[in-house]
């Protein structure tokens, strides 16, 4: 059921009878496979994707490049829970590269975002340095336009 997987990443707003219709299965077997994909954890929420642009003209975005020294008994994995615990930090991952963690942080204004990085991220024991950029506009979020005119449904085609 990858399929039912991947229609709701599009559009987690489908009715189990529509889903049902794409799938070629039931709205029963839809209903039963989304309830065990939810209890496993497979399934951890479901998000509406807004145009901060539009619904609040006053929030910030920043994304946060995080060098740190792992410990030895659990690498990455303190300094990554201390910093998810942060109300402000919508995600958290850990990279490979330059590089070892990317925060994603929203706050309402420039400096509340800076205050955030100077004064609870870069003293966390363990992190070494930090690189803030700030998103100043967002063309495409999860596949969908965020401003302007819908996608081509048939496609880009390069020459």
């Amino acid at each position: 059921m990858d399929t039912l997987i991947e229609l709701l990443k599009q559009n987690a707003r489908l009715s189990n009878k529509e889903l049902a219709a794409m799938t070629g299965t039931s709205e029963a077997e839809v209903e039963k496979k989304i309830k065990e994909l939810e209890h496993s954890g497979a399934i951890k929420g479901y998000s509406a994707v807004v145009s901060d642009e539009m619904a609040d003209k006053d929030s910030v975005t920043a994304f946060i490049e995080v060098k740190v020294t792992p410990k030895a008994d659990c690498g990455f994995d303190d300094i990554a829970k201390t910093i998810m615990m942060y109300d402000e930090v919508e995600s958290l991952t850990l990279m490979s590269g330059a590089f070892d963690l990317a925060v994603t942080i929203s706050g309402t204004n420039y400096k509340e975002v800076a205050l955030f990085v100077a004064q609870r991220l870069s003293t966390i024991d363990g992190v070494i340095s930090t690189a803030t950029h700030f998103v100043l506009k967002r063309y495409k979020e999860k596949g969908f336009f965020i401003e302007g005119e819908d996608a081509d449904e048939r496609g880009f085609i390069s020459p």
